[in-house]
């Protein structure tokens, strides 16, 4: 695998593994997570599985579920 970045397209991750949510809806409106051979995490729409994939760390990934857990995006689509 090539230098990874931030918006490069998904199809160039060719070593990892896409997994999405058993709460993904019928109608694959939903995202896909793949740990990075570098220890990060690449996410990107399971509508567009070419598109741009955004990369972060694990500790990123980490407070961003914990802050859901939380309810501090409830509002967001409530």
């Amino acid at each position: 695998m090539s230098q990874t970045y931030n918006g490069m397209p998904a199809a160039d991750l060719t070593q990892v593994i896409w997994r999405k949510s058993r709460y993904s809806n019928s109608q694959g409106q939903c995202v896909e997570l793949a740990a990075t051979p570098d220890g990060g995490i690449a996410v990107r729409n399971s509508r567009d599985p070419q598109g741009p994939a955004l990369l972060y760390t694990k500790g990123e990934i980490a407070a961003f579920v914990q802050s859901a857990k939380d309810g501090e995006f409830d509002d967001l689509y409530a």
